[in-house]
């Protein structure tokens, strides 16, 4: 009997301090609900207000287009005339997009070399690989664009390189290998 009431009483001396934390535990969450509320508010607002900074008005009227293409990258380039220069790539300024500045620079290439620099706005759509293979992409869409705009530009162009597709692509895995040309790691013994 006596081991009965050892255990009856620290069943009683548990009890209460659960108890006590579960309401210390329902009042703190109440606490961190209200704080985060407000925390969100500013957060959204400075996001919504990041938001309408960056965004692009929308293009009208007559266009060059042209797709150019770079490994498993696509783009979809329009020209308008009478732009400023300005070059949208997926919605964003081409500063908030491609963040290497030698990227950029390819990417304006052909605008610099034939003169057109302040001629076009360029609204660009682009998919699949990286930054890089889509930059390349871009360079080329924009030349092939620039050809429908005036053709006496294609030997300028051409020289540059723009015009040609890089045919390099990612060479295909092959069968008892990890990737296109590494072998599983041999074993002597």
């Amino acid at each position: 009997m006596a081991t009965t009431k050892k255990t009856a009483t620290a069943k009683k001396t548990t009890a209460p301090k659960k108890v006590a934390t579960k309401a210390t535990e329902t009042e703190a969450p109440k606490a961190v609900k209200t704080a985060p509320a407000a925390a969100k508010t500013e957060v959204a607002k400075v996001v919504k207000t990041a938001k309408t900074a960056t965004k692009l008005p929308a293009r009208t009227g007559e266009f060059f287009y042209a797709a150019g293409n770079r490994k498993t990258s696509v783009a979809r380039v329009r020209l308008y005339e009478k732009g400023t220069g300005l070059i949208e790539i997926n919605g964003m300024k081409i500063e908030e997009y491609i963040g290497v500045p030698d990227k950029r620079d390819s990417i304006k290439a052909p605008l610099r070399i034939t003169g057109h620099s302040k001629t076009f706005d360029i609204t660009v759509k682009t998919s699949g690989g990286g930054k890089s293979g889509q930059a390349d992409a871009i360079r080329h869409g924009i030349s092939k664009a620039l050809l429908t705009f005036d053709p006496s530009l294609r030997i300028t162009l051409k020289r540059a390189g723009f015009l040609t597709r890089d045919p390099r692509m990612k060479e295909r895995k092959k069968y008892g290998l990890h990737r296109a040309r590494r072998a599983p790691q041999w074993s002597k013994r």
